[in-house]
């Protein structure tokens, strides 16, 4: 690829944005092809050609949230604060930690805990942080890629759940149409996070170019090279075909671990570690100019890139249908349902 064009044409976005992985039609393609992984026994209504296209939108709504954080100087700290890391984790600062990935905390705040211990014990192990780059306070952290995917997985057991109980205790039909919409919703957004996990530049340092003074194979430094993967190399070489991937798609199992308490967390992990070590082909791939949008020379770095994004949506609709399946019971909401339903019963007369 011609790096001097790539920075050009994406250094203006790149610097105007934080980091994405995958752009829409990128993120759009992982749900897609998730979908197209469901057996026909899946709820009738996901499978719904107006669901469908609702969760293909919502691929893209995590990185919707953006908006707020690039409209003026100052804007949407909170939600960049909340919700930007977990588009990601940078693998290697994990041996600062003391951790590997075998050893990481399935719970999101044991992670930032370790973080704290580490910095404040070895302070001198970690980079200065410019505090006028840092104004959403998220520089100090490695990101939580893996805990944003076990998370979502559980809210969208919680609401097979909930669903479950609804329509077996009498719930409305209003009720039920509610719930099978958060359903739709949470599973739309939950597979912008599975997509992320695919792209190799978000699980590394070396998230905007091999930006190190050690750099012996000569890798692109070029703060543009990311927006080239998530999408300009797509964008200028023809798009991105779902059904001619959909044709490589398996259908969904369960996955055999979900029922160990951190089964999903793990499965997410692997899953990032698998990306990272596509890291350095992916470099070598550009230096070698194969992932050009010249003279058909971007052949072999397409079908990397196609790759990346069936593994996403294989994997995608695995969690999908094992959190259906493996939806626990609702006892609580059962209870209440009955509850009012011997209430709303008429008083026999005597």
């Amino acid at each position: 690829m011609n790096m001097k064009f790539a920075g050009t044409l994406f250094a203006v976005v790149a610097l105007s944005l934080p980091a994405g992985a995958w752009d829409y039609e990128g993120h759009r393609a992982v749900n897609e092809l998730a979908l197209a992984s469901l057996p026909e026994s899946f709820p009738a209504f996901v499978l719904a050609p107006v669901a469908r296209d609702r969760i293909a939108f919502l691929a893209g709504e995590a990185d919707r949230w953006r908006n707020v954080t690039s409209t003026r100087q100052g804007t949407g700290l909170a939600l960049g604060h909340a919700s930007g890391t977990d588009h990601y984790l940078d693998l290697e600062d994990l041996g600062l930690y003391g951790l590997t990935p075998a050893t990481l905390p399935p719970l999101r705040y044991d992670f930032v805990a370790a973080i704290v211990k580490a910095r404040a014990a070895n302070p001198g192990k970690f980079p200065a942080i410019d505090p006028a780059h840092n104004a959403d306070h998220t520089r100090e952290l490695s990101g939580f890629l893996p805990w944003a995917i076990t998370e979502y997985f559980e809210k969208l057991q919680s609401g097979f759940a909930s669903l479950n109980a609804l329509e077996k205790f009498g719930g409305t039909a209003e009720e039920i149409s509610n719930a099978r919409q958060n359903i739709i919703y949470v599973m739309g957004v939950m597979g912008h996070f599975v997509g992320d996990a695919s792209q190799p530049l978000h699980t590394t340092m070396y998230h905007h170019g091999w930006t190190t003074n050690n750099n012996p194979n000569h890798y692109t430094t070029s703060f543009g090279f990311h927006g080239w993967i998530d999408g300009g190399f797509f964008s200028k070489t023809g798009g991105i075909d779902v059904k001619k991937l959909s044709a490589k798609i398996q259908p969904a199992g369960k996955i055999p671990v979900a029922d160990d308490p951190n089964g999903i967390f793990q499965t997410a992990v692997n899953f990032i570690v698998a990306a990272h070590q596509l890291v350095e082909p992916l470099f070598q791939l550009d230096r070698d100019g194969k992932l050009s949008n010249q003279d058909n020379r971007g052949a072999e770095g397409r079908a990397f890139l196609e790759g990346q994004l069936i593994k996403s949506g294989q994997l995608l609709g695995r969690l999908w249908l094992t959190a259906w399946q493996t939806a626990p019971e609702d006892t609580f909401l059962e209870r209440e349902l009955r509850r009012r339903a011997a209430s709303e019963k008429p008083v026999e007369s005597k």
